[in-house]
């Protein structure tokens, strides 16, 4: 009993980093076609977001899915998506 709760819990840490490690390029793109829109945001705000969607990209491409996931919703926030 002891090995299959073992094996469904590694099943489901597979599937969820999998889910996360998909959802980052989504939300990579919807920061990229909201900045097209040249939203009007200050200077500052422009660089922060600009900033966490580079950080959010360094992450994924790192396997840290979870922090790039945390990282892209901080730019998607300011953005108001």
């Amino acid at each position: 009993m002891k090995i299959r709760n073992a094996t469904l819990f590694s099943a489901l840490m597979l599937a969820s980093a999998s889910a996360f490690a998909l959802h980052c390029p989504k939300d990579m793109k919807m920061i990229d076609e909201a900045l097209a829109k040249k939203p009007k945001l200050s200077a500052q705000q422009m660089a922060d977001v600009k900033k966490y969607r580079a950080d959010g990209e360094a992450l994924h491409k790192a396997g840290k899915h979870q922090e790039s996931v945390d990282t892209l919703a901080k730019a998607m926030k300011m953005l108001g998506t």
